[in-house]
């Protein structure tokens, strides 16, 4: 039988794993804001991605915090700090941007802190805590899931395209430490709005993985030189 201070220590374990692994995820669109400074324009990449990612970290963070959830401090910290990365980025990107595509991004930016504001507010003034705890509770996991699907696109076209250039490996390989890490989290402190999403997170994690190894090594045995050249 685990004793209750050894079950806390391996909670409190893949917490900070979870935090330490999801450092992998802020940072790996640096070397496209890299791209988008030097080249003082954002091309054609999207800042939508970061707009949703920042909503997500937004929510998830209200989740984690005393006023809404138990002993989920950890949450709410590598949410704060994801919050931060993709605001820096959408800053950025506003910056960098054409007049409409700024306009556009500023709004939305507006909207999101609009709508988080309201999801605060609202969620204070529900009195019942268990009530409030499910609410945002079924909000955060909503849209965690919603962020661990978006890869799916990405994995349709590796497939359909058999390379794996569009999914570059250190991204898959922070995604499923990160969610395995915070499944863990989520089972040792029994609560299946962190334990379901990064349950889902931890299966595509694993698919992503395995389908990079499979099309690497494809599309290596493919260019292989042959070790003996025929003659005709």
């Amino acid at each position: 039988m685990v004793s209750p201070q050894t079950f806390e220590a391996l909670k409190q374990a893949a917490g900070v794993a979870g935090n330490i692994f999801a450092f992998g995820l802020f940072v790996s669109p640096i070397p496209t804001f890299r791209r988008i400074i030097r080249n003082r324009s954002t091309e054609q990449f999207s800042g939508i991605p970061y707009i949703y990612a920042l909503l997500n970290c937004l929510i998830c963070a209200w989740y984690g915090c005393p006023l809404i959830s138990y002993d989920n401090l950890l949450v709410t910290t590598v949410n704060s700090v994801g919050a931060i990365f993709q605001l820096t980025y959408i800053i950025i990107y506003i910056t960098c941007a054409e007049k409409p595509k700024k306009f556009k991004m500023s709004a939305l930016l507006v909207g999101v802190f609009g709508l988080f504001a309201v999801i605060v507010i609202g969620s204070m003034l529900v009195k019942d805590l268990e009530l409030r705890h499910l609410i945002i509770g079924f909000l955060s996991c909503a849209t965690l899931i919603s962020m661990f699907a978006s890869p799916l696109s990405v994995m349709n076209l590796v497939i359909q395209t058999k390379s794996v250039e569009f999914m570059p490996f250190y991204l898959s390989l922070s995604t499923f430490l990160m969610s395995t890490s915070f499944l863990l989290y989520g089972v040792f402190n029994f609560d299946p709005f962190i334990y379901v999403p990064n349950g889902i997170g931890t299966f595509l994690g694993i698919v992503q993985l395995a389908l990079y190894f499979y099309y690497n090594d494809k599309s290596k045995q493919e260019h292989r030189e042959p070790l003996i050249e025929s003659v005709a």
